[in-house]
């Protein structure tokens, strides 16, 4: 296959990097500016990275390659990365490997995984919790999208929180809580979901800027425990009440009320109206709809055991 011009220049620099790393491995090169001819290196293998992620714009099989470079692309920032570490240049490493795992999401998602961790143990390593977080959440992501794997997914969300908290970063530690929520709940993990959302939610109401998004927390956790057992549902309702009391006038409060009524007199018609008055006002998103769905099924499930 032909070569377009950035992938030989690329190619071209990732060779005289090896040949510089060799020469400064053996006698002579590691007494004459052997850590100079390191550093050239690495300098020459970030240039073929660039090189290699242009290349791919230049292509003539564009769907074919555009892969191919974006991992050549990832391994020339990680040979980068690796010197960098010899040379106990921690943040230029960290920083090769970040770059690596942007390049391998497109083309070799665990191996972007596999760089992002590196660059994390570095990081933790240096104190830097606030940026291992920000990482934490990129693998999250990429456990959610390309790898599909939800309970990894939680588990980078649950760290990337903990290092937030640690760092008193409450608001971006409670969005990735809210992932963790999301995602608990949709497995049935309801106790871990109803927690998260009415510590949030607590948080919340405290704020004048976040007060209004309170009564969405407290609405979902109503929600999770109406998925469990009614009674539970109906408790929470009035302590969240008591708790905050503007959450009693929002329409999400309503809402609750009336489907709880509905599920005491196993209505499933006044059920569905009920939610179906809701959506035509506050549009129901997936997640909504899954555990309203989940609730009617009990309903209809207790109806059939009556017959």
């Amino acid at each position: 296959m032909e070569h377009s011009g950035k992938e030989k220049e690329a190619m071209a620099l990732m060779a005289e990097a090896e040949k510089k790393v060799k020469s400064s491995t053996s006698f002579f090169g590691a007494l004459f500016g052997g850590s100079s001819k390191l550093e050239e290196a690495c300098d020459m293998y970030v240039r073929a990275a660039n090189m290699y992620k242009m290349a791919k714009n230049w292509s003539i099989f564009p769907t074919l390659t555009c892969t191919m470079f974006f991992e050549a692309a990832g391994n020339a920032f990680s040979q980068a990365a690796r010197l960098h570490l010899q040379m106990q240049s921690k943040h230029d490493a960290a920083t090769n490997f970040i770059d690596a795992g942007n390049a391998f999401k497109k083309a070799d998602p665990q191996e972007a995984i596999n760089c992002l961790n590196r660059a994390i143990e570095i990081y933790t390593d240096m104190g830097r919790f606030t940026i291992a977080a920000k990482h934490h959440i990129t693998i999250a992501e990429i456990f959610e999208t390309e790898l599909v794997d939800i309970d990894k997914a939680i588990a980078h969300y649950e760290q990337a929180a903990d290092y937030y908290k640690g760092e008193e970063s409450t608001s971006s530690a409670n969005k990735c809580l809210l992932k963790v929520a999301t995602y608990a709940a949709q497995l049935e993990q309801y106790p871990k979901a109803i927690e998260i959302y009415e510590q949030v939610g607590t948080h919340a109401m405290d704020s004048t800027l976040l007060k209004y998004s309170a009564k969405d927390h407290f609405f979902k956790a109503a929600l999770c425990h109406f998925c469990v057992d009614m009674l539970n549902a109906k408790l929470a309702v009035q302590k969240y009440e008591e708790m905050f009391p503007a959450f009693s006038d929002s329409r999400e409060c309503k809402l609750l009320k009336k489907l709880l009524d509905a599920y005491e007199e196993q209505n499933v018609d006044a059920y569905t109206d009920s939610v179906k008055e809701y959506d035509t006002i506050s549009r129901l998103d997936q997640w909504l709809t899954t555990m309203l769905l989940r609730i009617k099924k009990t309903i209809q499930d207790d109806e059939s055991d009556l017959r």
